[in-house]
């Protein structure tokens, strides 16, 4: 349910991004650049995030990367429209989102497929257009959400940042 909320707030703001991106209605900064221009701060829906304000989420927050690399392209950190939510960073025109002090995700059960990359287990949610990474092993729940064409690098850098600052912690599937 989350997922979908996460998703379906994603696929709006990059509708309303289309419309202010390169003139020429291509989306591109140049011919093989294969990034969006971004214009202007990004608006995001808020979701539900009851410990967003919690010590973890600070930490975690102030710890990530200014830039991001996917495919060896350079992802930059992106200006959120206010009201921005709580403990929310994007990078890049069509953005990589993390969010940190969601609720558990509802698709976490006891037969769920997790990944670890660099000690950190991750729920992956495929959305449209995009997959949705429930890191699912920490105190608090961080989602990034990751557009079909980005590639795996924001996952791994954002991994390594997420190992470092925030303890592990047993699973719990409610």
């Amino acid at each position: 349910m989350l997922a979908a909320v996460l998703a379906s707030a994603l696929a709006v703001t990059v509708a309303v991004l289309g419309l202010v991106f390169a003139p020429d209605g291509s989306g591109r900064d140049a011919p093989g650049d294969g990034q969006r221009k971004a214009s202007g701060p990004l608006p995001l829906v808020s979701v539900p995030a009851p410990e967003a304000d919690s010590p973890h989420c600070t930490t975690l927050i102030e710890a990530v990367p200014r830039e991001l690399e996917s495919s060896g392209e350079k992802l930059t950190r992106r200006e959120l429209a206010e009201p921005a939510p709580p403990a929310t960073v994007a990078w890049g025109g069509d953005p990589v989102v993390l969010r940190c002090g969601l609720d558990r995700p509802p698709e976490l059960t006891r037969s769920s497929v997790l990944r670890s990359i660099d000690e950190v287990r991750w729920l992956p949610v495929p959305g449209e257009g995009t997959t949705t990474w429930y890191t699912v092993d920490r105190e608090v729940y961080v989602a990034l959400t990751v557009p079909e064409t980005t590639g795996t690098g924001p996952l791994q850098q954002l991994s390594e940042t997420i190992a470092d600052v925030l303890p592990a912690a047993p699973l719990d599937f409610g």
